[in-house]
């Protein structure tokens, strides 16, 4: 599908909809699925994974976008002796789970590829096959000792919902990989968040994450979908730093289509066009 303006058509917040919302012709359902996740806790993080695609399938979602870092915990240093490679046991767990689902499903993980433990994202689609994956570039490596390892570039793939394109948190302030995302030309950037500060900033603090992600819709010249997490951070020079949610979605102009709630789990779904 060639890349053109996304027309948005339909806004729908997910947690205070009492009817569920089902795909129509041309139209596509993404779900932000702003999930608790807890440190280190593999087998609970799956099971609200799990949790989360069967509220946002409930409600019509052919995408579920997920955060950063979902398996063991953004900046976890266990991860370099934890982590699997990909594809291996969680990525082929989260593979079942698209297949079971029947959706696409992206989302954050930790990656071990031989010495080096990486910040990546796949986008999985509905037969469960991994399509894409992106490692993050601007890995903040001031976090972690021994810190995750740099990515290399920016892809997008095509699928039957539009071109969709990747990054990963920080990479959204990078203003030359925006510039190489729009030029792989995107109709869906997906970007999951791991969106921290002191508990004392928030709510305030997602006004930031906002202005992150409208310039990134801007600069990328696409919807953008960008899915935080909501909990605490538990290890290294940002221990104590909350995750407040606050989710957001925002088209090609940087208008805010679509709020999650602050500090709280939300699983919301976002409808449109893309022609």
């Amino acid at each position: 599908m060639k890349s053109s303006l996304l027309h948005i058509i339909l806004i729908v917040i997910g947690s205070f909809s009492a009817n569920h919302i089902f795909a129509q012709d041309g139209l596509v359902n993404i779900a932000m699925a702003q999930i608790f996740c807890l440190d280190g806790d593999r087998a609970g993080n799956f099971v609200r994974i799990e949790n989360a695609i069967v509220e946002a399938k409930g409600k019509g979602a052919q995408i579920v976008t997920l955060p950063e870092s979902c398996i063991l915990g953004w900046e976890n240093p266990s991860a370099h002796q934890r982590a699997e490679p990909i594809p291996g046991e969680d990525s082929d767990r989260l593979c079942e789970l698209a297949r079971k689902y029947k959706v696409y499903l992206s989302i954050g993980l930790d990656e071990k590829e031989g010495d080096k433990l990486y910040d990546s994202c796949l986008l999985i689609d509905d037969d469960g096959k991994i399509i894409l994956k992106h490692r993050k570039i601007n890995v903040l490596a001031e976090l972690m000792t021994p810190p995750y390892s740099v990515g290399d570039g920016v892809s997008a793939v095509e699928t039957k919902y539009g071109k969709i394109g990747i990054l990963i948190c920080a990479d959204s302030a990078r203003e030359e990989l925006l510039e190489a995302m729009k030029g792989k030309g995107p109709d869906i950037l997906i970007i999951p968040y791991g969106w921290a500060a002191p508990e004392g900033e928030w709510p305030e603090h997602g006004e930031k994450l906002r202005d992150v992600v409208k310039n990134a819709a801007r600069a990328a010249n696409c919807l953008v979908i960008g899915t935080d997490l909501v909990g605490e951070i538990t290890n290294g020079p940002w221990r104590g730093q909350v995750y407040g949610g606050q989710s957001v979605a925002a088209d090609n102009e940087g208008k805010v289509l679509v709020l999650c709630k602050d500090r709280d789990r939300d699983i919301t779904v976002v409808s449109v066009r893309v022609k």
